[in-house]
């Protein structure tokens, strides 16, 4: 079974998913974060591949991508850390990446690389959902891979559905229509949204990600999905504290 099923089969609620910048603030800190973060509890990552252009991310997320492309991050560069993490880890692992370096290196390649290196699933923030659909959905599943598709607070009843019935793993719900970055607290409107998504009862669990910093936006998250998606907060804790450990245990501090 793909480790995301099982881990949502276990465990019903207070999810915590972690994304990094695979590169970041190394090169080759990649598999040492991933380690350092399943020891500290962390329930899932989300390991993204740095791009020049990552239009759903924030400051903080860009510098670092930018940072870890000027450090030789590459797909090639990436699945090479990433071939034996299977033995030491065994939290699910999704890889978040845009579609042009997917592209370039191969949609069908890139899915049979990352099942290889025991990758659980794949977020394409710029794949459209039609596209999907047709023409990269049955590559994934052939590889075990879930493709977990994005909603935002503008998306349609309806086309939730549509994206419910057709993937699988979790639904990625951002939390407002913004890039990434930390915020102290959710607005009524973000909170309204999160309970007309959850009143769905769609069959597919969810993850709240955006702007989830502290327990105050942890725990929010939580009450109306699965759990949350950290990213721009522990890429800054990367920065502030003295190492990776350290980082890690001060972004489960803060959260739980």
């Amino acid at each position: 079974m793909n480790r995301i099923d099982t881990l949502f089969q276990e465990k019903k609620e207070g999810i915590l998913s972690v994304y990094f910048t695979a590169g970041y603030p190394h090169l080759n800190d990649t598999v040492s974060i991933i380690q350092s973060l399943e020891k500290h509890g962390v329930d899932m990552l989300e390991i993204g591949v740095p791009f020049s252009d990552p239009m759903a991310d924030g400051p903080v997320i860009q510098a670092s991508s930018t940072q870890s492309l000027n450090n030789g991050m590459s797909l090639h560069v990436l699945f090479d850390q990433l071939s034996n993490v299977r033995e030491s880890v065994s939290i699910p692992l999704v890889m978040m990446g845009y579609l042009n370096p997917i592209m370039q290196y191969g949609f069908e390649r890139y899915c049979e690389t990352a099942a290889k290196c025991g990758v659980d699933g794949l977020i394409i923030p710029d794949l459209p959902f039609a596209e999907y659909k047709e023409s990269y959905k049955n590559v994934a599943e052939k590889h075990g891979l879930h493709v977990i598709m994005l909603i935002t607070p503008e998306t349609s009843d309806e086309r939730i559905r549509l994206i419910d019935e057709n993937t699988s793993g979790f639904i990625y719900m951002v939390s407002s229509a913004s890039v990434t970055g930390a915020k102290s607290t959710f607005s009524d409107k973000n909170l309204a949204y999160f309970s007309r998504v959850n009143d769905l009862k769609l069959r597919n669990p969810r993850l709240i990600g955006f702007g989830i910093s502290n327990k105050t936006t942890f725990d929010a998250a939580c009450q109306k999905a699965s759990g949350a998606i950290i990213g721009s907060k522990f890429i800054t804790l990367l920065n502030s504290e003295k190492s990776i450990d350290e980082a890690a245990q001060k972004l489960v501090d803060v959260v739980r």
